[in-house]
């Protein structure tokens, strides 16, 4: 028995090895392609009502891709952090300072999970005819977001990691080990999704 159990522990180590290495491997290799519009996904506001360094991140990799011509249009989704803000706001704020037309920038103050911003990103591309995306957010978070997207039915997905690393970056893939399988195992489908006045 204790043999049994040692190999247990043994495949569960290599498997959670293994499978980070794979989010860390898929994060950090960018799928770059020209798509309909660029989704950045929401993350903490600071108590000063600006961007942390880690979603100020996410929205310079926004404003370079931009300008380099990968999307027109950009989705900034977020919702009311503790700090009380809308991260989402916060967000257009950010790009606006920075060169991007408002014109241009669609907000998602619902987007308070990566699984609402991806359902809420999808009633927004169909209200505008719009079928593929780019999304921004850390490299740890890639993969988990694109699972969500391919859940609510968004095929065309390609993607870009913020330039940002920090020792939290641990906690976060670890959390990013079990998110992935919670998504698998509990979140449903929606593929068939209510039109876009649901957000309105």
């Amino acid at each position: 028995m204790k043999q049994f159990l040692k190999t247990i522990v043994i495949l569960c180590v290599a498997w959670f090895g293994i499978h980070i290495g794979l989010i860390i491997f898929d994060g950090l290799n960018d799928n770059l392609n020209k798509a309909d519009l660029g989704i950045v996904l929401g993350n903490k506001v600071d108590n000063n009502g600006q961007p942390s360094n880690r979603l100020k991140s996410r929205l310079d990799k926004a404003v370079e891709l931009y300008h380099k011509g990968f999307f027109r249009y950009i989705i900034v989704s977020g919702g009311i952090g503790k700090e009380g803000f809308d991260e989402a706001e916060v967000m257009r704020d950010y790009l606006i300072n920075n060169r991007i037309p408002s014109k241009v920038i669609i907000i998602d103050s619902r987007g308070k999970n990566t699984y609402l911003t991806a359902i809420n990103s999808k009633l927004i591309m169909e209200s505008f005819g719009f079928k593929s995306a780019l999304i921004i957010t850390q490299y740890y978070h890639v993969t988990r977001t694109r699972l969500a997207f391919s859940k609510v039915g968004i095929e065309k997905v390609f993607s870009a990691h913020a330039d940002f690393f920090e020792l939290r970056d641990i906690y976060s893939l670890l959390r990013e080990f079990f998110g992935y399988y919670k998504y698998i195992l509990l979140v449903q489908d929606a593929k068939n999704a209510p039109s876009y006045r649901a957000l309105c």
